[in-house]
């Protein structure tokens, strides 16, 4: 649709959903070191059923082809997935999330090779999905994946929008991928030089800048607790050194009787301050890092030695102790000898 105002003409920017005959096509034409996959979404609202198992309709049904669970972050825990000519013929082929699978078969029977009922239809399952979690409105593991053909085919609806993902075989490929697929999307939906987009392209790094911008919020808040944390741990700290300064009179008159001025006084109560300070530092240190291996290795990612961030804590564990004990040392270096010496 064309809108004129005064001698000139627009093209309407009206965001119409993208049919099975142009993500067809720009899976065709589009020519980039990047993978691309089509996918589409038939219901969200399915029953899935095995014999006389089924789930609550809360199955997420969607179409794919032989590329999407690469662009879209998934991986096949058994079985295989989809080929180029499944997809594209339509066969009845499914492939399950780990968690409509546990719901379905009992633990004892392999899900790989069963027919399971998707609405009216009949599928073989030939590949089980990597358990993926839930999170930010995404249904996770209950979802069953099918050639985006068949649900074209047993599932229409109208102006079905079909979903076109690019992941570029390296990042710093992004932006470059994020304009070729532009240009020829628009060639695809014949717009002119003077048209604006008629549809919106999603960078990946959206979730991304938007959890970057969240985490801002809870670094804030863990920085006041940090420093709270801190504050109370020097004045603890400060607090056991004086009660060490009065416990230590008598030993603090003997040193001076035979010699000692209040400036080695003074070092020594510093010096075991820093000494507290980086035990309790190094404790935390051992502590943090067998609890980030062992987070790791559960969630199954490697584990990063973080030296920037150790670096910082010996530094700060020193200033914290350094801080605590001039207080105390002060004290204890201006202790007279003789009244020292007669306080027991």
């Amino acid at each position: 649709m064309r809108v004129q105002i005064g001698n000139k003409r627009y093209r309407s920017k009206n965001y119409n959903y993208i049919n099975y005959f142009q993500a067809k096509e720009f899976r065709e034409r589009y020519n980039f070191p990047a993978v691309a996959s089509i996918s589409v979404l038939a219901t969200q609202t399915a029953t899935v059923k095995y014999e006389s198992n089924k789930s609550n309709p809360n199955v997420t049904v969607r179409g794919i082809d032989e590329n999407y669970l690469q662009t879209g972050g998934y991986e096949i825990e058994a079985g295989r997935s989809l080929s180029y000519q499944e997809s594209i013929n339509g066969n009845n082929l499914a492939i399950l999330g780990s968690g409509l699978a546990a719901k379905l078969f009992p633990k004892e029977v392999d899900p790989l090779g069963k027919i399971i009922s998707v609405g009216t239809g009949k599928y073989q399952v030939i590949g089980l999905l990597k358990e993926k979690g839930n999170g930010f409105g995404e249904t996770g593991d209950r979802l069953v994946f099918l050639p985006f053909t068949n649900v074209r085919q047993y599932f229409p609806t109208p102006e079905m929008n079909f979903r076109i993902s690019i992941m570029p075989k390296s990042p710093q490929l992004l932006d470059a991928a994020m304009g070729e697929a532009e240009a020829v999307f628009r060639n695809i939906r014949r717009l002119n030089i003077a048209d604006d987009s008629d549809f919106i392209i999603e960078k990946s790094d959206n979730l991304v800048n938007l959890l970057l911008d969240n985490i801002k919020y809870v670094t804030l808040a863990a920085t006041i607790i940090g420093f709270i944390t801190l504050l109370g741990a020097a004045i603890g700290l400060m607090n056991i050194l004086l009660v060490t300064v009065a416990e230590r009179t008598f030993e603090i008159g003997i040193h001076k009787a035979i010699g000692a001025n209040s400036r080695s006084i003074k070092q020594q109560f510093l010096i075991e301050s820093i000494i507290i300070g980086q035990m309790g530092g190094l404790l935390g240190i051992i502590l943090g890092i067998l609890a980030g291996a062992g987070v790791a290795s559960l969630v199954g990612s490697p584990f990063i030695v973080p030296w920037k961030w150790i670096f910082s804590g010996v530094v700060l564990c020193l200033l914290v102790s350094l801080a605590s004990g001039v207080l105390p040392a002060i004290k204890a270096s201006k202790l007279d000898p003789i009244e020292a010496l007669r306080y027991e």
